[in-house]
């Protein structure tokens, strides 16, 4: 525990990577087999992940963005269109709809899930609305159900945004073989890192030859054979490929998943056993029909119990080698959302309140049930130094 303390004090990070000997040995076993781009532990990496989330298609990517971007492509998103999403996100959500000429449409979240709120959705659709975006915050399903009926009432196609939710399920269903397209991320803090990079699934095979061809600058097929050079541009695409590097510490970090799942669980569970108790905090809702995927454990300080605001709790908890996160800064408050669209605090009740409130604290592969007692007992000892 005091090892893990002296790391957060030194580099500040509150969700390190667990890279452990089969993917140093795979990375080492790839560097040494001379094709370390795009090649056959790629296509292992996807056809492993097709299995194991039971969709038809996968298709490894640099990164999630990549995967937002190209399913908006593919799914017909032009220059003039709106896309619905939240902006209780990361930018890149809202990011590649801009990239597109199309314009993200927030709608504001549920308190109580920290996702976008099905019942406000219908009412920001128009005639020129063309798709959702539901982000899976933390790793806890949107209501697929619901927002998949909206989708095909109004004829719309449905992108998840599954950054933070790889392995988790909505009813039977693994994020990953519901909609239309979803996009993972696999970057350095997730649950499955390839250090960066993402994936994104489908069940459409029209969809995945296109989102592959436009993924390697147009090409009509991706080279898999070192002798043949022939290839056709048939479109002006995009460097999005993964490479054989990354997809060989996919591989092991796919086949430990589900092991990695027991170990978040078990430190979830020291979490809510000791922060229950307290007035002050109001811990995560893990109660769904599914799995969450556990990325991310969001507290929310209580303003009728504290002296001291949410900012002042980081100060305090840093001081004690506590790294912790904010997820996130809503995005109609960021400074081009405002000029762009004239958004103003007060648009998005739900997310400034949470915004106000969360911290994000450490839940990572490293930890032992320790740190989390330690992280408990320092919560509780400056919630009651700072209580009204």
């Amino acid at each position: 525990m005091n090892d893990l303390r002296k790391n957060y004090n030194k580099l500040m990070s509150f969700s390190p990577p667990l890279i452990e000997k089969e993917e140093i040995n795979e990375v080492v076993k790839t560097l040494k087999s001379g094709w370390i781009t795009t090649g056959p532990k790629v296509k292992q990496f996807e056809k492993e992940f097709c299995r194991y989330i039971g969709c038809r298609y996968a298709i490894a990517l640099n990164s999630c963005t990549a995967g937002l971007f190209l399913a908006l492509l593919v799914g017909g998103i032009k220059k003039g269109d709106e896309v619905i999403t939240t902006p209780y996100t990361f930018a890149a959500t809202a990011n590649v709809i801009i990239h597109l000429g199309a314009e993200p449409v927030f709608v504001d979240v549920d308190k109580k899930t920290f996702n976008i709120d099905p019942g406000k959705i219908e009412e920001k659709i128009t005639k020129k609305t063309k798709a959702i975006i539901p982000v899976h915050f933390g790793g806890r399903p949107c209501e697929m159900d619901k927002i998949l009926r909206i989708a095909k009432r109004h004829k719309l196609i449905v992108i998840e945004d599954a950054a933070h939710a790889v392995s988790a399920k909505y009813k039977n269903k693994k994020i990953g073989a519901i909609s239309n397209f979803t996009a993972f991320s696999f970057h350095a803090v997730k649950n499955l890192t390839t250090a960066e990079g993402g994936m994104l699934t489908t069940n459409n095979k029209q969809w995945s030859e296109k989102i592959r061809m436009l993924a390697y600058h147009g090409i009509d097929k991706l080279t898999q054979n070192r002798e043949s050079w022939r290839y056709k541009v048939i479109y002006p695409g995009y460097k999005f490929n993964m490479t054989d590097m990354a997809a060989s510490l996919g591989l092991w970090q796919l086949r430990k998943l589900e092991k990695h799942y027991q170990t978040r669980l078990r430190l979830v569970k020291e979490y809510n056993s000791g922060l229950k108790k307290l007035s002050a905090i109001s811990i995560p809702n893990f109660k769904l029909n599914g799995r969450h995927s556990l990325h991310l454990y969001p507290i929310l300080l209580k303003d009728n119990y504290l002296k001291i605001k949410r900012d002042k709790f980081i100060m305090v908890l840093k001081e004690q080698g506590i790294a912790t996160n904010v997820h996130y800064f809503p995005l109609h408050l960021m400074p081009f959302y405002r000029k762009k669209f004239g958004y103003k605090s007060g648009d998005f009740p739900n997310a400034e309140y949470l915004y106000e409130r969360e911290i994000t604290l450490p839940l990572h592969l490293q930890m032992k049930t320790n740190d989390v007692k330690y992280i408990v007992g320092k919560i509780k000892k400056i919630t009651e130094k700072y209580q009204k």
